[in-house]
């Protein structure tokens, strides 16, 4: 599943950008594929860290409403915010165990929303078709804002931030002999000659396994980045067949699939995220507690 949308991922990204390249020939607008900067001085503040700044300023304001005046009967907006988070947490909960949940949740959490908020943001009109420096065709050549996703460095952070933390969570939870074991070890009881063949074919596994694990954050970046970018080209081309005073008529049908595409590859980053660390941490803790008990 996971090698599939990986596929269906970057073919959408490739005929996406083709697709641009026609269509900017053409005289139809074209989404810059790379953020521009807004500050000469500051080369790192770009279109779309801003918007990225601006979703994490909508996360603090929901926790902030969410918690500002607790009450052990929720009620209004605290009663809105504790169901989103145990919702998310039981959906994760589901999937790694309570054991893992309660300890990872604070990134997976915040990573679904991140990325959802983030993409919602990029909906919002305005953003990537508003800026400075008409082109030839009459076109904004650089936005003021872009959608945060779009941006492939953006996904790519949050990708190799995962990376980095799945081996700190799986040596931590298996220890390090455990987890080189976990990877090249073989599964099972052998004897005789067939402990030298099936050490082989595991250590063999092992190694394609390693190339797996490494390819992993570039699969999880594109995935986001394609289908984000691509969407959002799609409407920037759609709206160019409008007209000046028409431009929202051709891209409004394709807003509800944009609001459910928004939330599917937040839910697809975070959950192939919690698979691959459920992978190498499949021991259950609460089993073992019981059993101990």
């Amino acid at each position: 599943m996971a090698k599939k949308t990986t596929f269906l991922s970057l073919i959408l990204l490739f005929f996406t950008m083709g697709f641009a390249v026609a269509a900017g020939e053409g005289g139809m607008p074209v989404l810059p594929p790379a953020p521009v900067s807004l500050s000469e001085k500051l080369q790192f503040i770009t279109n779309s860290y801003v918007m990225v700044w601006i979703a994490v300023g909508v996360i603090v304001l929901f926790c902030r409403a969410g918690a500002g005046k607790l009450t052990m009967v929720p009620k209004g907006f605290q009663n809105f915010a504790e169901w989103v988070i145990e919702s998310l947490f039981n959906f994760f909960a589901g999937i790694l165990g309570d054991h893992l949940a309660k300890r990872t949740f604070w990134f997976f959490g915040a990573t679904f929303l991140l990325i959802i908020i983030s993409n919602y943001l990029g909906l919002i009109p305005g953003v990537g078709t508003m800026g400075w420096g008409m082109d030839s065709h009459g076109h904004f050549a650089q936005p003021l804002l872009r959608g945060g996703n779009a941006d492939v460095n953006m996904t790519a952070a949050m990708a190799f931030t995962f990376a980095l933390l799945w081996f700190y969570w799986a040596i931590t939870e298996n220890g390090l002999k455990g987890f080189l074991a976990h990877i090249f070890a073989p599964k099972g009881k052998f004897g005789g000659l067939m402990v030298v063949v099936m050490a082989f074919i595991f250590f063999v596994v092992g190694v394609l396994e390693v190339i797996s694990i490494a390819i992993r954050p570039i699969a999880l970046s594109f995935r986001l980045y394609g289908n984000i970018y691509g969407g959002e080209q799609t409407l920037e081309t759609l709206m160019a067949l409008g007209g000046k005073w028409l431009a929202f008529l051709p891209a409004l049908p394709m807003y509800p699939i944009k609001l459910l595409v928004g939330g599917v590859q937040a839910l697809v980053f975070t959950l192939l995220c919690a698979v691959f660390l459920k992978l190498i941490c499949e021991h259950d803790h609460d089993e073992e507690h019981g059993e101990e008990h």
